[in-house]
């Protein structure tokens, strides 16, 4: 899955921007609100972590912005203001939950899980194509009786073809959103997932499901 970090203190958005990858995340960085709404308006993630003091344009503005449009993202308030009033004002123009700085990660982490889980629960509990399933809320993934244990970054990949069955997904697409904006397309590293992916999920079963798509990108499909 792909989360927006929008957040000016440097030190801040390294320490969450790491742990969240480390987590199997792909997370896209923001420094100011203006800058955070563009990409927010994309359509591409998951999640938005949000801070509300921000240059430019503030959190409570891009969020406000976000809802007048009609984008249902889930947004998670980071803010230093402890007041009630604030964290109402904040739930009241559209924010699905808030954390008051300073904050633990592993606080964070469970915050962005519930609201990552009621996103997937509410827009598609199980993924299946053939004999291939994967359970979104509970993170497992089986091929027939055969449970397929996948790391972080393997399970975003599968979830990304599965949600995109018969459809070939070219290798810029894979990176911006199973990895960042920023990875560089140029390397092998989604080819070698691609293929630890295959080995897993195609070697002894058939149909098989993840099928090259020469000089363009990969497909899961059932031929």
């Amino acid at each position: 899955m792909r989360i927006l970090l929008v957040e000016d203190e440097q030190k801040v958005a390294s320490f969450v921007k790491k742990g969240l990858e480390e987590e199997g995340y792909a997370v896209d960085l923001a420094a100011d609100g203006e800058a955070g709404l563009l990409m927010a308006l994309d359509d591409v993630h998951d999640l938005i972590i949000l801070d509300i003091n921000l240059p430019q344009k503030d959190g409570i503005e891009v969020l406000r912005t976000l809802r007048r449009k009609k984008k249902t993202t889930p947004v998670l308030l980071l803010t230093i203001r402890a007041a009630i009033e604030d964290k109402v004002i904040g739930l009241d123009t559209g924010a699905d939950d808030y954390l008051t700085k300073p904050f633990a990660f592993q606080e964070l982490l469970a915050r962005a899980r519930a609201l990552l889980r009621r996103r997937t629960d509410a827009e598609l509990p199980v993924l299946k194509v053939a004999d291939l399933t994967l359970d979104p809320s509970s993170r497992l993934v089986a091929r027939g009786e055969e449970t397929i244990e996948l790391t972080a970054k393997e399970f975003s990949l599968l979830d990304y073809f599965m949600r995109n069955q018969g459809r070939v997904l070219t290798r810029a697409m894979i990176s911006e959103h199973v990895w960042d904006y920023s990875f560089d397309t140029e390397t092998n590293v989604i080819d070698v997932y691609v293929n630890y992916l295959r080995k897993k999920i195609d070697t002894g079963h058939n149909p098989k499901l993840i099928h090259t798509v020469r000089g363009v990108g990969y497909v899961l499909k059932v031929e």
